[in-house]
């Protein structure tokens, strides 16, 4: 495919982001870059969710990971509807009860002051090397393909694409990303279903007969339930599923921002309700893809695997320029619906929990800051990706990074689970430095627990840090007065 298409074609996909941010943009304030001014439709919300869920890492991942693992994510994904049925349940409630904007002020009022600031801080620097992870995989992506080819510097594609980013939510933040995140995860599943359609076409499968192809597959195999050791124990992964779902969306400020734009806590629920349906769909879409993939490369002595095996065939196989076109589409989506609300939610975050902008400063003023904070936080991404490529060169250890601030979420499961299921108070002081423990207690056994118990943690290391917090909030808690 000619740079010159691909380069349309991002340009034609940004003007349709742009426009959108145009007509959600107009007398837009604070409470509507915050909150949408809670005039959200909730099918919206939902569907939009769906694409920012699933990520750049997901689209070109999660079809790779099916000849390793065959179809064992399921389990995790199956995990999930639990999870998100919590979150449904338990934290929606509670954050339009109390009203609020930012979800970790439930901590300061829970907690106080040092416990409020820490599961924020943890937020911020999760999600700054979370999304900067996911942006520079897909820069790397379009810089071989196309930035190469014209001589345009890493560098200088990252500044454009976050330019880009800050371009179309500086006006209205949260309500232009709950309508933008709606093309993107339309642009995302059209991208599955034709990279499908092509490649099931091309091994002569034809429609009903694809179902029972890939639940013949060897490949397909869902649940495993006989070695507990292993990190694909069906218990294991989907309990590992659920916690994920409520930590990575529940007290995700990221993911949460979204849900709280929707006018009540009932469309709210409605939302939580059919995304956890669509998003079970899809993901199983992503893992059939998987098994086609796999033969594809088989049957044409395609050597690429893993994450490198949808980009290759996609894009250098001679299947053609329509599914070309759309995994380029998809990829872009998937990677801006996540970096965009992202932005976002930084931008609030920083703004509501560590500058306390609503308690310092007037309405006018407020504005000010938080435009300010949003060419900041744009400018912290934009170093960040690029330290990625040119500081830390080693590809495996920008996965292990982004592996650790999988981690950072530990703390706030054990913080959240010790707040709404014990009626203890807790010496805050104490509560940062339990926080910081925590996630490095878990890494060390993490990395030794094949050596020292031969048993794979897996997904499961999450769980065990909400343990280590909330045990370690036991140890410095005094009782409720």
């Amino acid at each position: 495919m000619q740079p010159v298409y691909i380069l349309l074609l991002i340009a034609a996909y940004f003007a349709a982001l742009i426009i959108i941010s145009y007509f959600t943009g107009k007398n837009s304030n604070n409470d509507a870059f915050f909150k949408a001014n809670r005039q959200s439709p909730w099918y919206v919300v939902a569907f939009g969710m769906i694409g920012a869920s699933l990520s750049g890492v997901t689209f070109i991942s999660v079809p790779g990971w099916v000849e390793a693992s065959q179809f064992s994510y399921m389990q995790v994904v199956l995990g999930y509807i639990l999870g998100y049925a919590v979150i449904g349940t338990v934290l929606l409630p509670l954050y339009y009860k109390m009203n609020l904007t930012s979800i970790y002020t439930y901590l300061e009022s829970r907690f106080g002051r040092y416990s409020y600031k820490t599961g924020a801080s943890f937020f911020l620097l999760s999600r700054i090397v979370g999304a900067s992870f996911r942006l520079f995989l897909v820069a790397n992506v379009l810089q071989i393909i196309l930035f190469d080819q014209l001589g345009v510097p890493f560098w200088l594609t990252v500044i454009m694409a976050i330019a880009l980013i800050w371009l179309y939510t500086f006006k209205s933040g949260i309500k232009t990303i709950v309508y933008t995140d709606t093309l993107q995860t339309l642009c995302m599943l059209i991208a599955v279903g034709v990279s499908i359609y092509y490649v099931s076409a091309d091994l002569g499968i034809q429609g009903a007969d694809l179902i029972s192809h890939i639940s013949n597959s060897e490949l397909s195999k869902i649940f495993f339930f006989d070695d507990i050791k292993s990190a694909d124990y069906f218990w294991k992964q989907f309990l590992s599923g659920a916690f994920i779902a409520i930590v990575m969306t529940g007290l995700d400020q990221d993911m949460m921002q979204k849900n709280l734009t929707c006018r009540n806590l009932k469309d709210a629920q409605k939302n939580m309700f059919w995304f956890t349906i669509v998003l079970t769909v899809v993901n199983f879409f992503f893992m059939a893809l998987g098994i086609l993939l796999i033969e594809y490369a088989r049957q044409n002595g395609i050597t690429a695997s893993k994450d490198e095996l949808f980009p290759v065939i996609a894009t250098q196989s001679g299947l053609g320029v329509g599914i070309a076109i759309f995994f380029i589409l998809g990829l872009i989506a998937a990677a801006y619906s996540s970096a965009d609300s992202a932005l976002t939610s930084l931008t609030t975050s920083f703004s509501i929990d560590i500058l306390d902008i609503e308690k310092r400063y007037e309405k006018r003023k407020q504005e000010v800051v938080r435009k300010r904070i949003h060419v900041a936080v744009s400018i912290v991404l934009i170093l960040v990706i690029i330290s990625f490529k040119y500081i830390i060169k080693d590809e495996s250890v920008i996965a292990k990074l982004f592996v650790f601030t999988g981690y950072t979420y530990g703390p706030l499961l054990g913080l959240y689970s010790f707040g709404l299921f014990t009626k203890l108070q807790v010496k805050d002081k104490i509560v940062p430095i339990i926080a910081i423990l925590s996630p490095i207690l878990c890494y060390l056994i993490s990395n030794n627990s094949a050596a020292w118990f031969g048993f794979e943690f897996g997904f499961f290391i999450l769980i065990l840090n909400g343990a280590i917090t909330f045990l370690g909030l036991i140890l410095i808690s005094r009782k409720h007065h």
